[in-house]
């Protein structure tokens, strides 16, 4: 007896050509391709690697901890330990047999900056080359004049250096490679969205506790900045910090970071079609808890910033929410429903912050407003003698670092302490730099966050884009403080800002085909 008998093979098994489009299709090949994606991440290791990675990974966030707490690191020794951290975590990374693999996106647009790069470091030597004294004569003559002017004959060889203070900018040199190879191990080491995230609650979490504590030993009669007395800003919030100025320009880096964080575990930025229900079980799948103690978090940070008195850092808050508020409307255009969602979290955010700062008094830190004292700071009056420092030393500048002990001899009217800043990071890095130093900075500081913001516009990962979009505010917002003060001249605010643009990078592209 034969028995014929029909077996239904599926289109796709037969060897017939599925189609993309097709709705059994989008499943399967959504399933292959995470697969893919899973096998490739999942990289076999040596012990010895495991162990490196680990080391990359800790240690960079112990360094990140520890930064802020010596008085934000402005002490020498301090200084001392990050470049041998930097140090020493890249020799880490250099003896790992396999390294993590760059994504090829991500090497590719970035391929200009290690030129640059090294035309910047190049420069900064050329700065403290020994010259002959004809050189130095010929291409600045300003700094043959003012050397000769306050250095006697007898003490000035043949050969001289475009840096006034050669032995400053040696080691503004040293401190800037430490951060410089920090970014670059953000970059070539942080592979996956958990470290990401850990770098980003690490920051975070240190800024509530500078908060807290800053909070708190405002309450004392004896304050102290945790290891020494605290003697200056005693009616502001500082942390650990002596300024309050760089304390809150510390904050306005980290309070972005965290509602990044916020936006990324609300899955703001998810499919338009998602109802309410399937966006509360992902939002309670993703960790409810973490998100409440992120928004808490954030009204704290907050709170202290306004606290500081410092009135850049209350009006770059005011303006990085907009700024957040602006760029989450920016990528949905005419989806209306998700940008009243986005500016719905921003808008709450911000009134918690405001009842908080006016229950606890905001009185001091509105003052400051005022027309006279803002008058009195003196800013414009340095930043005039700043510019025509830039005039006289425009190609090579006076030597990176060595604004402090130059600026007295252009400055001569009589002040209660020496100027050792320019209160502008721009107009200092300008006069430090030149022309041709400060426009490879620029490019180099410019080029990653427009190919960060770039790549974030066009990213749909709804995880990825919060996270991107957070980094992307703390450095605009940091960016802009600098214009009224020198924040990027306090080492745990260098360090960090590093740590930041590499990750925002490192982040937009993260998985980017």
């Amino acid at each position: 007896m034969k028995w014929n008998v029909r077996i239904q093979v599926p289109r796709f098994l037969r060897g017939a050509p599925l189609s993309e489009s097709s709705p059994a299709a989008k499943p399967i090949a959504g399933s292959l391709k995470g697969n893919r994606m899973d096998v490739m991440s999942r990289e076999i290791l040596s012990p010895k690697d495991r162990l490196g990675r680990k080391i990359l990974e800790y240690g960079l966030l112990i360094l990140l901890v520890w930064a802020p707490l010596p008085l934000a690191s402005v002490e020498a020794w301090s200084v001392l330990l990050i470049e041998i951290a930097a140090l020493v975590l890249f020799s880490v990374y250099l003896l790992l047999d396999r390294k993590p693999v760059l994504n090829p996106r991500l090497a590719a647009d970035t391929r200009f900056l290690k030129p640059a790069l090294v035309g910047l470091f190049v420069f900064l030597v050329f700065q403290i080359l020994p010259l002959p004294a004809a050189i130095v004569r010929m291409l600045s003559p300003r700094t043959a004049a003012l050397r000769a002017s306050y250095v006697p004959d007898s003490a000035r060889g043949s050969v001289e250096t475009l840096s006034l203070l050669p032995g400053e900018t040696l080691a503004a040199i040293l401190e800037l490679l430490a951060y410089v190879l920090i970014g670059y191990l953000v970059i070539r080491t942080v592979s996956h969205r958990k470290q990401m995230r850990r770098i980003m609650l690490t920051l975070v979490a240190v800024g509530v506790f500078e908060s807290l504590y800053g909070m708190w030993e405002l309450t004392r009669a004896h304050p102290r900045l945790l290891f020494s007395p605290k003697t200056y800003g005693l009616d502001s919030v500082t942390g650990t910090f002596v300024n309050r100025n760089h304390f809150a320009g510390y904050l306005e880096m980290v309070i972005p970071l965290a509602l990044g964080l916020i936006i990324s575990r609300l899955d703001l930025f998810g499919e338009p079609g998602a109802t309410f229900r399937a966006r509360l079980a992902r939002i309670v799948d993703k960790g409810l808890t973490q998100i409440v103690l992120l928004g808490a978090g954030l009204v704290v940070m907050s709170v202290a910033l306004l606290l500081s008195n410092s009135r850049s850092g209350a009006a770059v808050l005011i303006l990085s929410f907009i700024l957040m508020s602006a760029l989450a409307a920016h990528h949905f255009g005419q989806n209306l429903f998700h940008q009243a969602w986005i500016r719905r979290v921003v808008r709450i955010a911000f009134v918690l912050i405001l009842i908080f700062g006016l229950y606890i008094g905001l009185e001091q830190m509105v003052g400051r407003f005022d027309v006279d004292k803002l008058l009195q700071d003196g800013r414009p009056r340095y930043w005039g003698t700043v510019l025509t420092m830039i005039g006289q030393f425009p190609l090579f500048g006076v030597g990176y670092g060595a604004f402090g002990g130059v600026y007295q001899a252009f400055d001569t009217a009589e002040m209660e302490y020496a100027l050792v800043h320019a209160h502008n990071d721009y107009l200092e890095h300008l006069v430090e730099l030149g022309l041709i130093g400060f426009g490879l900075l620029v490019f180099i500081i410019g080029w990653m966050l427009v190919k960060s913001f770039r790549t974030w516009s066009v990213r749909r990962h709804p995880e990825v884009k919060g996270l991107a979009l957070g980094g992307l505010v703390s450095a605009a917002a940091i960016a802009l403080h600098s214009l009224t003060d020198f924040n990027l001249q306090i080492p745990a605010n260098k360090l960090t800002f590093a740590v930041v643009l590499a990750l925002t990078l490192k982040t937009a592209y993260h998985r980017k085909t």
